[in-house]
């Protein structure tokens, strides 16, 4: 591995590190939560050339200790991120040129990661925040997005609040006809995102993702090495775990459908 690099990326830089805590509650039919503690990536698709010729312990599409693959994200298929997200803008009515995309999700560590749940804020070219894509995966190889537009009267320090109708299949013991709930701040210092799920009996599931921001450096990779050990392996581990526990608890396992056609679902304004 190549010496660690003082200077690791620029100061102006709007990629970081998140440091925090990721909880999910089941409300019923029966109660059943659990929270752990992981470290995530927010990174500016225009800045991972930079990111991984400026970073030794982060690569773009290479092998590292910590690294980002096109194929992790979006279509699967390696092809260029923001390419992608754009084309997708675009057939939603929504005007991509000159405006950032940042990405939180955890990137690979020692070449493995799994992202349940990866999240998209696509910016326009006055730097506001006109799209989020909740780009979400289950552990049988599926992924599906959902575009959701933001309202233009919305003013930076709002809340973000969309809904969609669920679509994918992601937990055996949970049903398909339900709503997905999201309420997010852009991220700034803080992190703080909530997903609820509701089905015709009401809610019934509770995700959270609290986060302090720290900048994306090599020490602060290094740290993040130390303080979450094999942290992409405990995100899957931790799955079927919880996965286990719940069927111990009599979950009932919900026949799993076909993937939706359509690798991204654009979904109308629900925003504050």
């Amino acid at each position: 591995m190549t010496e660690l690099r003082q200077a690791a990326a620029p100061t102006e830089s709007s990629s970081c590190l998140y440091f925090g805590r990721v909880m999910h509650a089941r409300l019923s039919p029966f109660q059943h939560r659990f929270a752990y503690r992981v470290f995530s990536i927010l990174v500016d698709l225009d800045e991972l050339s930079d990111l991984s010729r400026g970073l030794s312990l982060f690569s773009h599409n290479r092998r590292n200790l910590f690294s980002l693959h096109d194929r992790d994200l979006g279509p699967r298929d390696g092809g260029s991120l923001k390419v992608w997200i754009q084309q997708h803008l675009s057939a939603a009515g929504i005007d991509p040129r000159g405006g950032r995309v940042r990405v939180l999700c955890f990137p690979r560590l020692l070449g493995y990661v799994f992202n349940p749940l990866a999240i998209w804020f696509c910016y326009d070219a006055a730097q506001r925040l006109v799209a989020v894509l909740y780009d979400v995966s289950n552990t049988f190889g599926e992924s599906h997005g959902y575009l959701i537009p933001i309202a233009t009267d919305r003013t930076p320090d709002e809340a973000v609040e969309q809904q969609c109708a669920k679509r994918l299949y992601v937990s055996p013991f949970m049903d398909m006809q339900a709503t997905y709930r999201f309420r997010l701040g852009e991220p700034n210092a803080r992190l703080a995102i909530r997903i609820d799920q509701e089905d015709a009996a009401g809610r019934g599931f509770i995700a959270t993702h609290t986060a302090r921001r720290a900048p994306l450096s090599d020490a602060t990779l290094l740290r993040a090495c130390f303080a979450y050990p094999l942290m992409t392996l405990k995100v899957i581990g931790g799955i079927h775990w919880e996965a286990l526990r719940l069927w111990r608890k009599g979950a009932r396992v919900r026949p799993r459908p076909a993937p939706p056609p359509r690798v991204v679902t654009v979904t109308g304004l629900h925003s504050s």
